[in-house]
């Protein structure tokens, strides 16, 4: 990177560390040792390795940004009591470690977008009524609750589909789970923005009545470079505007890295070059369907 050090953006761990070790392996990143990294979210469950991922990321913190994705937010979710740990979560560890207190802490100061050189990071997606300012001011006021004394009795209202479309009037919890659900959970809307979680498969699976959300008509986020995780299964080419980074890493398929030059900004999102991508196979082979 001419002006600075390179930025990888990275996909979705899902507590798979010997990926991210291997990733970070790779001579074009080991090489540079001023390297920064943005993580896309999921960095936990399902994988085998969820401390040790948390560990290495807290070592990197530094050089790196971490946001905080749906498996995320349900870890904390089981760290405050407020929900029981799934049949296939591989949360335990974390809970027993003895630094557990300060790696829950260290999760809830996370943020849940960033936005860097015109490119913005979130975890799922965002609503298209949403620019990038209203995009990071609306992460804020979740990122302030879960730093709170209240985060508990946040996350315990956290949960649920409704309301399914935004509205500036909203207040309260209804304001706050929006919010949480467009950015850790969104994968299609329909034409009013109104979102629908019920379709998890790829974006041409869609019923007629829904599109992926970086589709959705009028999007104001559409004058930056956008990249994002959540959705392994998504099956869209790489475009100018937006990156899926998740490359269905526990999924059976691979953890990815997306690479962020200065020279970017310098485009305009329809005009920017191609991404460069690294990838590693992960061993893991579970079925994101299931």
């Amino acid at each position: 990177m001419s002006n600075g050090p390179s930025i990888w953006m990275i996909g979705d761990i899902q507590g798979c560390c010997s990926s991210l070790d291997s990733l970070l392996a790779n001579p074009l990143i080991a090489q540079d040792p001023h390297a920064r990294f943005w993580f896309a979210g999921d960095l936990v469950n399902r994988g085998p390795q969820s401390l040790a991922t948390l560990r290495r990321l807290m070592a990197l913190e530094e050089r790196s940004v971490a946001i905080l994705g749906n498996h995320d937010l349900h870890l904390l979710a089981v760290a405050a009591g407020v929900r029981r740990p799934g049949k296939n979560d591989t949360l335990l560890e974390i809970l027993e470690a003895p630094d557990a207190d300060e790696i829950i802490d260290w999760l809830r100061w996370r943020p849940l977008a960033h936005f860097e050189l015109n490119h913005l990071m979130v975890h799922a997606g965002v609503l298209a009524k949403w620019d990038v300012q209203k995009t990071l001011l609306l992460a804020n006021e979740i990122e302030t609750a879960l730093r709170g004394n209240n985060w508990k009795k946040m996350l315990q209202k956290m949960y649920g589909n409704e309301p399914a479309r935004w509205d500036a009037c909203l207040q309260g919890m209804d304001r706050l789970r929006v919010i949480v659900n467009a950015l850790t959970r969104l994968r299609f809307c329909d034409a009013q923005g109104a979102m629908d979680f019920s379709v998890k498969e790829g974006a041409d699976k869609a019923p007629a009545h829904l599109m992926a959300w970086f589709d959705a008509p009028g999007r104001l986020t559409a004058d930056v470079r956008m990249a994002f995780g959540h959705w392994s299964t998504v099956q869209i080419e790489d475009r100018p505007d937006v990156v899926c980074l998740d490359d269905g890493c526990v999924w059976g398929g691979c953890l990815s890295a997306a690479k962020l030059e200065a020279s970017d900004t310098h485009f305009s999102v329809t005009d920017a070059p191609a991404w460069e991508r690294l990838s590693v196979k992960c061993p893991q082979t579970l079925d994101p369907l299931a």
